[in-house]
């Protein structure tokens, strides 16, 4: 545990705002980006990882499951210990420990050690995420800024994973896949040592209630039950004994966590947290919103490299659009209309505009122009990702009593992670079982082989069009959910509910 030096100067007084907020934020952003990237860069590298290592089929899915366990199913738990421990101690302890786990992987000789660093990496990421975004919570309380800040973070949120795809090409196409492990240690740098000049916790923002250890288990079993359904539902498929058993472990546990938190006196997650009509929405429209952003980059990714023929590096360059469409819908719509329309006026045409993108995306084929129909349907998808997430960000976080920052920050994780593990199983089942009955379908005897290629690439396609549909309809999902679920006025829709009285006494709430 490193040295509470939070205090070493003056923190700021509970309502202040903290002077040095805008820097804190530059290397808050840097340790988000750092966990967001690591979600997809590793993705490019495995291939080249799989040969180096001699990793068998069956086995290398470990390299991304290792993580998403591990990171899924502790994040409760770490955002618990960020309001327990301080912030800016799990941030610092977050960042060491996943540059530590960074280099690790980047040296493994094996497959043991490759998918123990990746464990570990999901571990201090789970303390690293809700620290971060719950350092935000705190550190920017007035509206106009807290906006701004929100769209930054909301943009890095959202555009990070595919600069991961990027970045993971250029590592692997020019330097070696380690350095997609490597390049973690620089960023983790950086960010410590802002942290440790520039962060003092304000006062009185820690939550000292006794940890909740049956919440803890019952949660991160339930959390890893779940994430393990779905991954190994991609693999063995939605009938496999295994995967049934994990959906129903998942659902008990899960039920029992929630009847247990509904009776202890200091509950790892309040549910009060989730139960908000307004950051229930939010958790519920974003998580939904990643299924279909998640299996987005996997079927793209795919189609690029596959079908056009695309490098690593290209099929990166080729994700950029979308990454600036978010940064500005983030940036340049929902944090300037922030304080003057309601969230829910932003992220329901947010969710529509990315919808029509991807129904553009459904008419993709062998040769389509990327300039005349992938590119406008990119900017379509980060822009109204971009202005739709950084709102319900801000929602899912806002308007919580200072000690639950953390867990409220957790929560939001959370969403995205089980998300992305429903989306990656999901859609690429989807898309393998269509892709499958084209071929059968259009097989006939006596075909030559290069016919069959060709068939073989047309159903390919044909799985990837079909998924996007699916793709498709959840974003519309999401709308719907953010239009029905979510009628707050503005960035103080949750005042009043979190000013309420627990235990007949008045609740602090974080100002806006």
């Amino acid at each position: 545990m490193p040295p509470d030096s939070s205090q070493t100067a003056p923190a700021p007084a509970p309502g202040a705002l903290d002077p040095r907020r805008w820097r804190i934020l530059a290397f808050i952003a840097i340790a988000q980006l750092m966990v967001v990237l690591d979600a997809t860069i590793v993705n490019i590298a495995l291939p080249s990882a799989q040969v180096d290592l001699g990793l068998s089929d069956g086995n290398r899915q470990w390299v991304i499951t290792a993580y998403a366990l591990a990171f899924g199913g502790l994040l409760l738990f770490g955002g618990r210990i960020a309001d327990l421990w301080g912030r800016r101690n799990a941030f610092i302890t977050g960042l060491v420990g996943f540059a530590i786990a960074s280099a690790l992987g980047g040296a493994a000789s094996n497959a043991g050690l490759l998918f123990a660093s990746r464990a570990l990496q999901g571990v201090f990421a789970a303390l690293l995420a809700p620290a971060a975004l719950s350092l935000l919570t705190v550190l920017f309380t007035e509206a106009k800024e807290r906006a701004k800040a929100f769209g930054i973070f909301g943009a890095i949120a959202g555009a990070g994973g595919a600069v991961g795809l990027l970045l993971g090409g250029v590592l692997t196409e020019y330097l070696d896949w380690r350095w997609t492990f490597y390049v973690n240690i620089p960023f983790a740098a950086v960010a410590i040592a802002g942290a440790i000049a520039l962060i003092k916790e304000p006062e009185g923002a820690r939550n000292r209630s006794p940890l909740d250890l049956p919440g803890v288990v019952l949660a991160t079993t339930g959390l890893v039950a779940l994430v393990y359904g779905f991954s190994r539902a991609e693999e063995a498929g939605w009938g496999d004994g295994l995967t049934i058993g994990m959906f129903v472990a998942a659902a008990v546990l899960l039920v029992s966590f929630v009847a247990v938190e509904a009776r202890v006196k200091h509950p790892l997650l309040p549910l009060r947290v989730v139960l908000d009509r307004n950051r229930g929405g939010a958790y519920a429209a974003t998580g939904i919103a990643v299924i279909g952003m998640f299996g987005l980059f996997l079927f793209l990714t795919f189609y690029m490299q596959l079908i056009k023929e695309y490098s690593p590096v290209v099929t990166g360059l080729a994700f950029l659009p979308m990454v600036a469409g978010m940064i500005t819908g983030s940036t340049q719509i929902a944090s300037r209309l922030m304080l003057r329309v309601p969230p829910r006026l932003l992220m329901v045409p947010g969710y529509l505009v990315a919808a029509v993108g991807m129904l553009l995306l459904t008419q993709i084929g062998m040769d389509t122009s990327y300039p005349l129909l992938i590119l406008p349907a990119m900017l379509l998808i980060g822009l109204g990702l971009g202005t739709a997430m950084m709102p319900a960000m801000q929602l899912a976080t806002g308007g919580v009593q200072p000690a639950d920052a953390g867990i409220a920050s957790a929560m939001v994780n959370t969403s995205q992670q089980v998300g992305g593990a429903i989306g990656t199983a999901l859609l690429n089942t989807i898309a393998a079982s269509a892709t499958t009955s084209y071929i059968a379908a259009r097989t006939q005897l006596g075909m030559g082989e290069q016919a069959q290629g060709l068939l073989a690439l047309e159903g390919q396609v044909h799985g990837f069009t079909r998924g996007i549909w699916w793709a498709f309809g959840i974003l519309l999902l999401s709308a719907a959910i953010a239009g029905v679920l979510i009628n707050g006025k503005g960035p103080a829709a949750h005042k009043a509910a979190a000013a309420g009285e627990e235990e007949g006494e008045p609740v602090p709430v974080l100002a806006h």
